[in-house]
């Protein structure tokens, strides 16, 4: 986690404003996409074109051409809920706006900052996500084609090759349990609200909206100057599933699983069997040679701009003669464990410790 932030922070994403879009999507697509590499790469496809035409929209209307703009994002899918489920959903974080190639006239690309998106805006980009996808998911036999309802085919590859799996996999999208002697039944919750059963409060703000099981909420964005604020937001896409602090044991001998924020219906928590958090742990596993950060348009590992829009090596901390000489720094993204234990922690608990190279400061200690 926190390597990935440093490297993202210090090495890949330019000195320019970000947004964050979070895209979550109906319970079926979120099973059949956890036992799918090639749908979950289709979807986040459809989702990152059409979050990247809102910008490239943004600086054609100025007059830029279309031909010569490219957006850029980096995206973490995320696997799991707070309540150790299955539910893959898409963090992109976004450049605030495109960069202009100038490559033919010999001058490096300008970033041309697009406006916030509106509540209007918002609403129209899920649409747009929700038709593409639900429209991708007839295609592939995973929805009924030839009706206006979408309707599930019962088309499912994971349930013919590995049925435990996916009996695990499809009570954890469903917050169930679905083996030992509480199998069926839903996970034990903690703590209780003014809810009734079933009662579902959907929750409306700022550039937030939802349609047919879709959700986006696109109300974070951080300005460019500052990247403790932006390193902050990665540690958090880039979070395990599991955190080991909110983890204890009652004297039953069950696992206590306490959420950071209390739910809409008031649950604090979760109870698990340790056969139950095995099974839990089991169905958020990510598939072999899957991907789950991944980036794109000028960010892209082989975008033609993305050398000449990383951050600087002066912007990376590195000054003097090593930044006129273009030296790279040596600890973040070295691969230096030393350095990574310093950008961490305050730098005086290692008052004492070597020095590492030329280790560019924190942004947290800024």
């Amino acid at each position: 986690m926190a390597q990935t932030a440093a490297h993202l922070v210090e090495r890949v994403i330019p000195w320019v404003p970000t947004r964050q879009w979070v895209v979550s999507v109906p319970v079926p697509l979120r099973y059949w996409m956890a036992s799918s590499q090639d749908l979950t790469a289709q979807v986040h496809t459809i989702i990152r074109t059409a979050i990247g035409q809102y910008y490239v929209h943004q600086a054609v209307t100025r007059g830029v051409p279309r031909d010569q703009v490219q957006p850029g994002s980096v995206t973490f899918i995320q696997r799991f809920g707070s309540a150790i489920n299955l539910n893959l959903h898409f963090h992109c974080v976004f450049l605030e706006g495109v960069y202009l190639d100038r490559t033919e006239a010999g001058l490096n690309p300008r970033f041309v900052k697009a406006e916030p998106p509106s509540d209007a805006d918002i609403t129209k980009i899920l649409q747009k996500i929700s038709h593409r996808v639900i429209r991708k998911l007839r295609r592939l036999g995973y929805l009924e084609a030839g009706i206006e309802a979408a309707v599930a085919t019962g088309y499912d590859p994971l349930l013919d090759n590995e049925p435990e799996l996916a009996r695990a996999m499809a009570a954890s999208v469903k917050q169930r349990i679905a083996f030992g002697e509480h199998a069926g039944e839903k996970v034990r919750r903690i703590g209780s609200g003014f809810g009734y059963e079933g009662e579902r409060p959907e929750l409306t703000g700022p550039r937030c909206a939802s349609v047919n099981g879709f959700s986006l909420h696109a109300n974070t964005n951080i300005p460019a100057h500052r990247r403790d604020q932006f390193e902050r937001l990665i540690r958090d896409t880039a979070r395990g599933a599991v955190s080991l602090e909110r983890h204890t044991e009652d004297d039953h001998g069950d696992l206590v699983y306490m959420f950071t924020r209390p739910w809409s219906d008031g649950t604090t928590g979760i109870k698990l069997s340790p056969l139950e958090l095995l099974e839990k742990l089991a169905a958020i596993v990510p598939l072999p040679r899957v991907h789950l950060v991944r980036y794109g348009g000028c960010l892209a590992p082989h975008s033609t701009l993305r050398a000449a829009i990383i951050p600087t090596l002066r912007q990376q901390g590195v000054d003097g003669d090593k930044a006129k000489t273009g030296t790279p720094p040596t600890g973040i993204g070295a691969g230096c464990w030393a350095a990574y234990l310093i950008w961490i922690w305050p730098p005086v608990l290692f008052a004492d410790v070597a020095h590492c190279g030329s280790l560019p400061p924190s942004p947290m200690s800024r």
